[in-house]
């Protein structure tokens, strides 16, 4: 936190209560934030003492006086290695296309969630940052809503495939567990159109992206004057899906009491919304995704955290797990060729093939992101590819983790590899320096395999990603 501390961050923006909001979530991480409203004031600005201290940008592409990918160009003429993140209502991808060419760091779907923007934020500002191409930029591009758009060959795919198919022709819940980035939610909206409520009412929900203190209302609703603010009725999410579906992403960061309150919804068919004399009795379909495997939140002296037990009985009627990448590398060349396909009928992009040697360099590396990760490094090399065909200088970063890929997919022999200890003058590394290069060493030499890394290493996979974000090794989102 200490080095944060010191950190400014330019807000252009001319919205008062969303600059209220990024302001306050810039906070929590030790960060200021200086408000300016218009482009004129916020080139003018850079000049300036205070300026000068600037770390990074958000720009709301709704800037007053001047089209945002310009003002990005200028601030970047002005600026070079001042990262720049862009914040705006649209999904179009050749807005993010546009801005990422014109020198832009990240591009932000609002509403953007607090951790995406603090992510976001916390990538951009790493200490000598490479080209970011792992970085997720997960909105880019719309994803597909049906099974055919579920590329993979591997048993354990197909067969969590086959079973959420069969499922989706049901009533029941559903519970779909996963890491971040395995299809989760694209896996959910292909159900919900293949099942026989895809015409009636319908809402997803990521629990992380709602307010702590609104998820209740949001969830059940709430009467008028019901608590200090309530100034109309409230119709919540699980009575508006009455007779359809309500999907709830990362349902497991659900409170306690809250989960026990959706435990008894699902026992009895009643919603009772907050201040309301009486319930509504609701058929609602409720599908589940969870980044956590709930069976081990069941117990209470769970150290990360605890999953009502009921509630967990009644969602995991049908229960699937989509594997990760790393356990199906057999599948990233379809993969990639599916998403460069999609990626070539974008507006303001191009078709695109691929060399056997990028297509070697992807599967080596350990994809803690997953798909949604490789989705957003392709989408990234296609943006700034000058040419007909990716090749590994195309992914400069992933190499860097990687390391060098032969033609037959095996690694480069490097001879007198090691660590230096010792800088120019004389005197020791930085332990930082050092732990990094050891690292980086470590991960070249068993081909990116981030298991058999942290287990040479002695350290656990979660630590060893920790610690690729600090040492600004990698991008491990």
């Amino acid at each position: 936190m200490a080095e944060s501390e010191s950190r400014l961050l330019m807000l252009i923006d001319d919205e008062p209560a969303q600059s209220r909001l990024i302001t306050a979530l810039a906070a929590r991480e030790g960060w200021r934030t200086l408000v300016v409203r218009d482009s004129e004031t916020a080139i003018a600005m850079l000049g300036t003492r205070q300026g000068m201290q600037c770390s990074a940008i958000i720009l709301d592409q709704w800037v007053p006086g001047d089209e945002a990918s310009t003002l990005i160009e200028e601030l970047k003429a002005r600026r070079p290695a001042m990262p720049i993140l862009m914040l705006t209502t649209s999904s179009s991808p050749l807005l993010a296309i546009d801005a990422m060419r014109a020198g832009a760091t990240d591009y932000l779907i609002k509403p953007v969630s607090p951790d995406r923007l603090m992510q976001a934020l916390r990538s951009a500002t790493k200490n000598e940052a490479p080209k970011d191409e792992l970085q997720p930029l997960t909105e880019k591009m719309s994803s597909a809503l049906d099974f055919d758009s579920m590329i993979g060959n591997s048993p354990e795919f197909r067969s969590a495939l086959a079973k959420a198919a069969k499922a989706a022709r049901g009533h029941g819940p559903i519970l779909i567990e996963g890491e971040s980035g395995t299809g989760k939610e694209m896996l959910l909206r292909a159900m919900h159109l293949a099942s026989p409520r895809a015409k009636a009412a319908f809402r997803l929900i990521n629990i992380r992206s709602v307010p702590a203190n609104s998820i209740e209302s949001v969830l059940f609703g709430h009467e008028q004057n019901a608590f200090p603010g309530a100034f109309d009725r409230q119709v919540g999410a699980i009575q508006y899906c009455d007779g359809g579906t309500l999907i709830l992403d990362e349902v497991d960061r659900l409170d306690d009491d809250l989960q026990a309150k959706l435990a008894e919804t699902m026992k009895t068919g009643i919603v009772r919304p907050i201040g309301a004399k009486h319930g509504f009795r609701v058929d609602v379909r409720l599908m589940c995704a969870s980044n956590l495997p709930l069976d081990d939140l069941g117990d209470a002296q769970n150290s990360v955290g605890h999953f009502h037990p009921e509630l967990l009985s009644a969602i995991s009627q049908t229960k699937i797990k989509l594997p990760p990448l790393r356990e199906r590398p057999g599948d990233i060349p379809a993969l990639t060729r599916y998403f460069l396909s999609r990626i070539g009928d974008q507006p303001g992009l191009r078709s695109i093939s691929i060399s056997e040697s990028a297509l070697n360099l992807l599967s080596a590396f350990d994809w803690p992101g997953n798909v949604r990760q490789l989705q957003a490094v392709l989408f990234r090399a296609a943006v700034f590819c000058d040419r007909e065909t990716l090749t590994a200088e195309s992914f400069p970063q992933l190499a860097e983790v990687v390391g060098e890929i032969e033609d037959d997919g095996s690694p480069a022999l490097q001879e007198g590899v090691g660590v230096m200890l010792y800088t120019s003058d004389g005197n020791l590394r930085p332990l930082e320096d050092i732990e990094a290069d050891v690292i980086r060493l470590a991960i070249g030499h068993y081909r990116g395999r981030m298991t058999e890394v942290a287990r040479r290493l002695g350290i656990g996979r979660s630590t060893l990603y920790r610690k690729l974000g600090d040492l600004g090794i990698g991008d491990a989102a």
